[in-house]
């Protein structure tokens, strides 16, 4: 208790200081220039064509126009001294403070609307000392040149209700109505999502938000905005949300946006101080076509409601982003699985391993047994990989028949005679950094994100060219003056000849020329490919993966849990028809897609499972050589 005390006068110490420097900074404050606060921050995005497809702040209704309902209750639950405080609540900050000392945990937070509206409007949200500066500089200049009811107007015109930004679009979106005809229910419904729009939305957890619903009454009650009768009231109220069809709701699109800003606060030409310029322009790499087709076949496939999806769609050429998906619905996980998480990718990292023992001697047609193997490590360690269902051919087999089946056991015979550093440096012209030094990394038990791995399978498709991905094209002020313009980093990092082959070994998995003792592992969705792609599948206990090109498109998508439960083999199956319906809808009128045969490679009639020149009585595919080298047998 002693200490707490000390604590405790340490605190009011502070304050006071805070109070003097507070002084300081109002003065300084009252000098500058009034902040636009009705522009500053906006931020208009333009997809691939030039057209606005997003404004964060596209519907700003004035304070007089909001219901006085969903004013109190906001008042009420974030900030009760709102009208009697400077843009800071020192009482506020003195229980936060004792709370979190008393708790040995930082529970309670003590931000004042001025405060998490001065937030909004700064655009880059890292978690630094020098943004928290900022941001406390910005609420006293708010506070300095604004009356109380001009920030809480531009706070609620800001603020997220759930993926919907604007108590005017929210309004609209959740009950097809204005914000100033809310009722009391429908308005402390609305008022309790800002917390935490993944746990307070109606739309993703109703019981939730009648909980957050019900302490947003009592606070009004408490601060005598409602009577008690009120609260019942409006609490056994049964709300009529407005109906939404998922299938035509672009709720992917977000993720998008999300990623542009993630992009665009690495760059370092946008000055920190942009709020005060009144906006910013961005022209992004955004392709509505592509997200409308990713997205309708989310819904149609994806109905297990616990399964999510990280998907990319891309132009290789360019490293131009088209279209993401960072989950299946932003408005119920803001998460963003595509620039945000990890994962471990399985045989998806075969490719790059094979493009490798080509460059060292390799063809198609080179052989390792298929069998049950156990490795020594080393002297006390050994490593027994299996194939998938346990099948093995039990002979020799062709790099060819491993990429169809991916076969384990060819993959880490491979990876032991090339070294195993051969993957890490090959990996690393790719863009991915960190492939660890051992034996399973052949089978992908490394975790890696999903764009680096586009990133390298875009090599692939660009015939050995690298191109970082990307989703900003430029950005300008509110008075057109380029900020930043993206140059373009292509850089040759593989040799096109061996590339090519490789590309044309990965359509091995799905021909059916290689139904054997096995059979590849896109074979189930053939019907529908109608023009040539590689693809590359992988599967862990709790992922699966599918990375497929040709030179227009690359498109990869994980699909898992995020709790890491295990994975269900039919994720597999709805997967690759997610991939091949949304490949083909893209490419339906483009015919161009496959690349012309380098000079010095051949192709010959091969058998695909021994790697031997093919006879009248044996399987036959067509396969390529660098001149020289292909088999006489």
């Amino acid at each position: 208790m002693k200490l707490l005390r000390k604590l405790f006068r340490l605190s009011i110490l502070l304050l006071t200081v805070i109070l003097l420097l507070y002084l300081i900074v109002f003065i300084y404050a009252k000098i500058s220039p009034k902040l636009p606060i009705k522009n500053a921050g906006n931020i208009y995005m333009y997809d691939n064509n030039a057209k606005v497809f997003n404004n964060t702040k596209n519907s700003w209704v004035k304070l007089k126009n909001i219901s006085p309902y969903l004013i109190d209750a906001t008042i009420s639950i974030e900030d009760k001294n709102f009208y009697k405080h400077f843009g800071f609540d020192p009482f506020r900050i003195i229980k936060a403070m004792y709370i979190n000392i008393k708790e040995k945990n930082n529970i309670q937070g003590a931000s004042t609307i001025t405060q998490q509206f001065a937030k909004n409007l700064f655009l880059t949200f890292d978690k630094t000392w020098n943004r928290k500066i900022i941001e406390a500089i910005l609420t006293i200049r708010l506070e300095a040149h604004y009356s109380k009811n001009k920030i809480l107007e531009g706070y609620l015109n800001t603020i997220n209700y759930g993926g919907v930004f604007g108590i005017e679009n929210a309004s609209n979106f959740y009950f097809g109505k204005k914000a100033s005809d809310l009722t009391l229910a429908e308005a402390t419904m609305l008022a309790g999502i800002p917390k935490s729009p993944s746990n307070y939305s109606p739309f993703i957890n109703y019981k939730k938000a009648k909980k957050r619903q019900k302490i947003i009454l009592k606070a009004m009650v408490k601060n005598k905005y409602i009577s008690k009768k009120d609260m019942d009231n409006a609490y056994k109220e049964e709300l009529n949300f407005k109906k939404i069809d998922k299938e035509s709701e672009n709720t992917i699109s977000k993720y998008f946006e999300d990623a542009v800003m993630n992009e665009l606060r690495n760059i370092s030409s946008i000055p920190s101080s942009l709020i005060e310029t009144g906006g910013i322009k961005i022209y992004t790499t955004f392709d509505s076509r592509a997200n409308d087709i990713l997205n309708k076949n989310i819904h149609k496939y994806m109905t297990d409601e616990e399964l999510e999806i990280a998907s990319v769609i891309m132009d290789p050429s360019t490293g131009e982003v088209k279209a993401i998906a960072g989950g299946k619905d932003f408005s119920k996980s803001e998460f963003n699985r595509v620039t945000m998480s990890k994962r471990q990718v399985g045989s998806t990292i075969k490719p790059f391993l094979y493009y490798a023992a080509l460059e060292n001697g390799f063809t198609p047609s080179s052989t390792f047994t298929s069998e049950k193997t156990t490795f020594n490590i080393d002297k006390n360690k050994t490593y027994s990989p299996k194939n998938y269902n346990d099948i093995y051919a039990n002979a020799p087999i062709s790099m060819s028949a491993a990429i169809a089946y991916s076969d384990n056991i060819y993959a880490v015979k491979t990876h032991i005679f090339l070294g195993e550093k051969t993957l890490i440096e090959t990996a690393n012209k790719l863009g991915i950094k960190n492939i660890d030094n051992n034996i399973s990394a052949a089978l992908g038990t490394d975790e890696i994100n999903i764009l680096n791995m586009m990133g390298a399978y875009s090599t692939l498709a660009n015939l050995g060219t690298y191109i970082k991905p990307h989703f900003i094209k430029k950005v300008l002020d509110m008075d057109g003056n380029i900020l930043y313009s993206y140059k373009d980093s292509k850089k040759e990092v593989l040799d096109k000849k061996n590339t090519f082959i490789l590309n044309e070994l990965l359509t091995s998995s799905y021909d059916k020329a290689l139904v054997d003792y096995n059979s590849p592992t896109c074979l189930m969705i053939a019907p529908k490919i109608s023009r040539k792609y590689a693809i590359k599948t992988g599967t862990t206990d709790t992922d699966h993966l599918i990375f497929g090109y040709n030179k227009k498109y690359i498109m990869g998508i994980w699909m898992g849990y995020d709790n890491n439960k295990k994975v269900d083999v039919k994720i597999g199956s709805i997967m690759k028809n997610l991939w091949i319906d949304s490949m083909e809808e893209l490419e339906i009128n483009d015919d161009d897609t496959w690349y012309k045969t380098p000079d010095d490679v051949e192709g010959v009639i091969i058998n695909p499972i021994n790697g031997k020149l093919a006879t009248n009585d044996t399987k036959m595919k067509l396969l390529y050589y660098i001149k020289g080298t292909a088999p006489i047998e």
